[in-house]
């Protein structure tokens, strides 16, 4: 399922958001290949620098602190053009990072949705599954997924993820971006690139 909400005109960026196990790193990566675009990771950027994992930036500095390197790491980099922007699952909980994304022009907000008890077990079978203790806590998790759906519900596009493979939620995307805007390497995807859900 897709739903649109007044889509920019021209896109030379593009914002995954979501809860953990959305799918963020992994269609990040399907668009930018076939877009010919770079991807950045907020998480896989922070990594870098800090040469913490973001479970240790946790343990280590706290929350805050880690909400303050991702905003900061989102205004370094995302102006960028031909940028396909994943972000971290809480990143839309801080209000500089919101004012942050919206202060983009050319910018479309994607919202990948799906149940709760779909993103842990995707969180559950990837490697560093051990390294998240959040995950036993299920209260919790739901908790802090219906505090963040008003900002993740404020996205241009939002794509109901549970039962599509990436392929198709990528395509998805590429196919509203082919239909709406006039970012000039949307409009050099052909048709047929794009497959029809």
């Amino acid at each position: 399922m897709r739903t649109e909400t007044n889509l920019p005109v021209a896109v030379l960026r593009i914002v995954l958001t979501g809860f953990m196990g959305a799918g963020k790193s992994t269609i990040g990566k399907l668009l930018a290949q076939k877009l010919g675009w770079r991807l950045l990771d907020t998480d896989t950027v922070i990594e870098a620098r800090t040469g913490s994992t973001i479970a240790q930036l946790f343990a280590q500095r706290g929350e805050t602190a880690f909400r303050e390197l991702e905003t900061e790491t989102i205004r370094d980099h995302a102006h960028a053009e031909s940028l396909v922007l994943a972000l971290g699952g809480g990143a839309i909980e801080a209000e500089a990072t919101r004012q942050a994304l919206a202060d983009l022009e050319h910018a479309c907000i994607v919202f990948l949705d799906a149940p709760l008890e779909v993103m842990v077990a995707r969180c559950l079978a990837q490697p560093a599954a051990a390294e998240r203790p959040v995950l036993a806590d299920r209260e919790r998790l739901a908790a802090r997924l219906t505090a963040r759906l008003p900002h993740y519900r404020r996205a241009h596009l939002t794509i109901t993820t549970s039962k599509l493979s990436p392929q198709a939620v990528a395509d998805y995307i590429l196919e509203a971006l082919h239909d709406r805007c006039a970012a000039p390497a949307v409009q050099t995807l052909e048709k047929e690139d794009v497959a029809t859900p």
